[in-house]
């Protein structure tokens, strides 16, 4: 993906955006009085076309006070609204009364505005003629602009790219080869375990779900390394179910073809790999992608079945549609073991419980250090990728000890799933001091602009990307 932000330019400017807020408006309007006759307001949104002498110039209205992500969000839907007016030409933005971060939420939502699946780059910004022209940045500040929209749109764009994919267009071995190219391109070290080798260490859990698949399991560990001498390191594990029919306790058949978004944690980090490695961000990532559909057939794993998982805790399987926590504990207790990391963080397309209690809002976490989790709230906050903290306390253990094992894979009181389940991933971090379990399933896929009925997001790597830059 290539864009072209440049400063002053000898080329004829033919076109303009120039954003407002209802404040800066009430500054500027009388230059623009006789044209407008009042017909522009700068509110939220609101959009006007003037015709220059040899330009096209668009007004856009931020609103009052808008915050960053406000900023960004009113520049995405206006590039997407007016993807088939825009022109491939020398464009100003006019930026003078912007700070940077300001300037940079503008710009990152020009580019991702023009998502649409399946992504193409065919949108007006992406053509060798378009240039956004920011008089008011500096050469070098352009050129870091430039790298972290790159970045952004990059990792933002494969997380929902592979969200929103069919489920016979990502099987396993469609992810395989995708996993195989970003990591050739960003020099990530790969590791894969089949079944024979998951079986071989002992990932009893994660090969419990992938038993009745037909798909060969994909244990996947991709490792990006920075530069940077002692380096804090940060370990991330993602749900990767690539489709949930709930196994042998089956879902119904209303909206079953959403459950193709089950890998929404996986896709989430995906994307911050892939943004990390495109912004050189001085950290180093260690991921773990426990890669299975959760199947139906003669083989699959059964309600009441005792499970050995890596950590060699026993689990009850009490619902085999609690899948995604069985999966995330092999992922969780063989990243804990065999890595050193600084923090520990794991997302999740998991609970229905946490869409029930905050819908399309936020998502639910869980975490063991207050100080993650003021670090992951103040991300969430910035990048409108929200957060809410729910308790850990012990209490809740009680609800999935089992008499026949150690733990039951859910508890069988009709409420605080999403809690049950986090309290449940907490026996699997193998007393990792720094760990923060994140439940995206009411926020990764929902309703989108670009599609009739739900799509995929993109939540995660914005609030990943700025947690990394200030961790």
């Amino acid at each position: 993906m290539k864009i072209n932000l440049t400063g002053n330019s000898s080329n004829i400017i033919g076109q303009k955006f120039s954003f407002f807020t209802a404040e800066s408006w009430l500054q500027e309007k009388d230059d623009f009085k006789e044209k407008l006759n009042g017909l522009f307001a700068a509110k939220k949104d609101e959009t006007f076309i003037l015709l220059e002498e040899n330009s096209v110039h668009y007004l856009v209205g931020l609103g009052s006070k808008p915050q960053n992500f406000e900023v960004q969000a009113c520049a995405e839907k206006f590039t997407y609204d007016f993807r088939k007016k825009i022109k491939a030409t020398t464009t100003l933005l006019n930026s003078e009364n912007f700070n940077s971060d300001q300037i940079e939420s503008l710009v990152k939502g020009l580019y991702l505005g023009t998502y649409e699946y399946p992504f193409k780059g065919e949108h007006p910004v992406f053509h060798s003629d378009f240039s956004l022209q920011l008089n008011s940045v500096s050469e070098e500040n352009l050129k870091q602009l430039e790298m972290k929209v790159v970045a952004i749109c990059e990792g933002q764009f494969a997380c929902m790219e592979w969200l929103n994919k069919p489920q016979n267009f990502k099987r396993v071995p469609h992810i395989s080869e995708f996993l195989d190219e970003i990591s050739e391109k960003y020099n990530l070290k790969k590791t894969v375990f089949d079944r024979k080798k998951s079986e071989d260490l002992g990932l009893g859990a994660f090969l419990s779900v992938n038993q009745g698949s037909s798909q060969e399991a994909a244990f996947t560990i991709l490792e990006y390394q920075s530069n940077i001498e002692n380096a804090k390191t940060i370990g991330l594990v993602g749900k990767c179910i690539l489709f949930d029919t709930g196994g042998i306790s089956i879902k119904g058949s209303e909206n079953l073809h959403y459950m193709k978004s089950d890998m929404g944690g996986a896709t989430a980090v995906i994307g911050t790999l892939i943004a990390a490695a495109e912004m050189k961000l001085p950290v180093n990532i260690i991921a773990i992608l426990p890669i299975t559909d959760n199947a139906i057939s003669n083989t699959a794993y059964i309600p009441s079945d005792v499970i050995t998982a890596y950590n060699r805790k026993t689990i009850e399987v009490l619902n085999t549609d609690a899948e995604g926590r069985m999966t995330l504990a092999d992922g969780l207790s063989y990243l804990a073991k065999n890595y050193k990391t600084d923090v520990l963080i794991d997302l999740a397309t998991l609970t229905g419980s946490s869409v029930r209690m905050f819908g399309y809002t936020c998502g639910a976490y869980f975490s063991n250090n207050d100080s993650l989790k003021k670090l992951l709230e103040q991300s969430g906050d910035e990048t409108n990728q929200r957060l809410w903290n729910l308790p850990l306390w012990d209490i809740w253990k009680e609800d999935f000890t089992s008499d026949v094992a150690d733990f039951k894979n859910i508890s069988s009181k009709p409420f605080g799933d999403c809690i049950v389940a986090g309290k449940f991933l907490e026996q699997f971090i193998m007393d990792h001091p720094n760990w923060a379990h994140l439940d995206i399933a009411g926020v990764a896929f929902g309703n989108v602009r670009y599609m009739k009925e739900k799509g995929a997001t993109g939540y995660g790597v914005q609030l990943l990307i700025d947690f990394l830059e200030n961790f």
